[in-house]
């Protein structure tokens, strides 16, 4: 149902050239559009779990994502303050069908957008839209220099949608009580294919390798009562991520005196978007449903909301699709979500008894059964969106 239909996507993010493909591939006419002026090298390190990987197989893209990341082998936790080791969670011993990558998100930009391209997007840059508002059987678009109408609009606009408020209204998000701190450095020959997280009170640092193993990704999050502004782009001082960790291992001070420039952000928690879609209108990733990073699912819910959008729009009459979508969708992102904020409050014990208690639990485990840890997010890890039944008409 989507041959020769119109579309256009608000956002050249990883859901917007993953949906704008995915619709394509389909035989939708779709086009892009992204405000930037060129899709150029932003962020930092990203990490795809097999769950996003199933749908970059599903666009054709999997190759060239592998060849584009780092495949992890393991996830080690240690204690932040004194180095030791509590678990590691090596990917074999529970294996997946698919790996999980570690890139840089630069580079998974990079094969979306040829994937895009190839799919025959037409992808337009500077497009700078200043409302989104519905127009009859359409949606309008306000750009600097004029408007605009498109018959079917998908926002892929992020967290500062301008899609999602006009199907939800202002959004009202609640600071998390913790900033985040980003940064990529050389990886001066430490980097392994694992993934590390330092544990410490009230306080974690994350590290795993991009680009072959040239850089390191370092992402550091602690605790603190006030934040004024979301958004990922504030530069910080480095002194003050070295001075957030200076209770951590000599390993982990030395890491981040090589840090040279880092950004600095607030996380704050957004509602699942009451309404996914309205009139000739739809969301995906973060413009549904906002995600913190703590399980690193962000890019990889929007890869999945991307595949299902464009599976329910094919397979049925559009008011059905939509419905259909969001109906799928929700519990989901929901359950992922709620996992990602306990896996914060997990890393940040600052009672030294349940620190205690908990890293001698979870050592004893790791050696015991080293899949049983990994087991329990076979829901999320497991899963393969592209593998699930094509809805069906009523």
């Amino acid at each position: 149902m989507l041959q020769g239909r119109e579309i256009a996507v608000l956002g050249a993010g990883i859901g917007g050239l993953a949906v704008a493909q995915a619709l394509a591939q389909r035989g939708a006419r779709v086009t892009l559009l992204e405000q930037a002026p060129a899709l150029t090298e932003v962020g930092a390190g990203i990490q795809i779990s097999p769950n996003g990987v199933a749908v970059l197989d599903g666009l054709g893209l999997g190759a060239a994502a592998r060849r584009a990341g780092v495949e992890s082998r393991a996830v080690v936790l240690r204690h932040g303050p004194s180095g030791r080791s509590v678990a590691r969670m090596e990917f074999a011993k529970h294996p997946q069908p698919r790996p999980y990558l570690m890139m840089h998100r630069a580079d998974l930009i990079g094969v979306l957008e040829q994937g895009a391209r190839q799919a025959g997007v037409d992808i337009c840059l500077d497009q700078r839209i200043r409302s989104v508002e519905a127009a009859g059987p359409g949606v309008r678009l306000t750009q600097q220099d004029g408007k605009m109408t498109v018959p079917f609009l998908v926002g892929a606009d992020g967290l500062r949608s301008r899609t999602r408020a006009l199907l939800n209204g202002a959004d009202a998000p609640r600071f998390t009580g913790q900033v985040a701190w980003r940064a990529v450095i050389g990886a001066g020959g430490e980097a392994s294919a694992v993934s590390t997280v330092e544990m410490g009170p009230g306080r974690h640092l994350v590290r795993y390798p991009i680009r072959g193993g040239v850089q390191m990704n370092i992402v550091g999050i602690r605790e603190q009562e006030t934040w004024s502004e979301e958004g990922w782009k504030h530069v910080d001082d480095p002194d003050n991520l070295r001075a957030a960790f200076a209770g951590f291992s000599p390993r982990v001070r030395k890491l981040l005196d090589r840090v040279e420039t880092v950004n600095i952000w607030g996380l704050f928690r957004h509602p699942v978007a009451p309404h996914w879609h309205g009139g000739q209108v739809a969301l995906v990733g973060d413009a549904a449903h906002p995600t913190l990073p703590f399980l690193a699912q962000g890019a990889n819910l929007a890869l999945e909301d991307a595949w299902m959008l464009a599976a329910c729009l094919d397979a049925l009459p559009e008011d059905e699709a939509l419905a259909a979508y969001q109906q799928r969708r929700v519990p989901r992102v929901s359950r992922a979500i709620a996992a990602a904020e306990a896996n914060a409050r997990n890393y940040h014990h600052a009672n030294p008894l349940k620190v205690a208690v908990g890293h001698t639990g979870l050592r004893m485990l790791s050696r015991a059964a080293p899949g049983l840890l990994l087991s329990k997010f076979d829901w999320l890890y497991g899963h393969d969106v592209t593998a699930e039944p094509v809805p069906q008409a009523a």
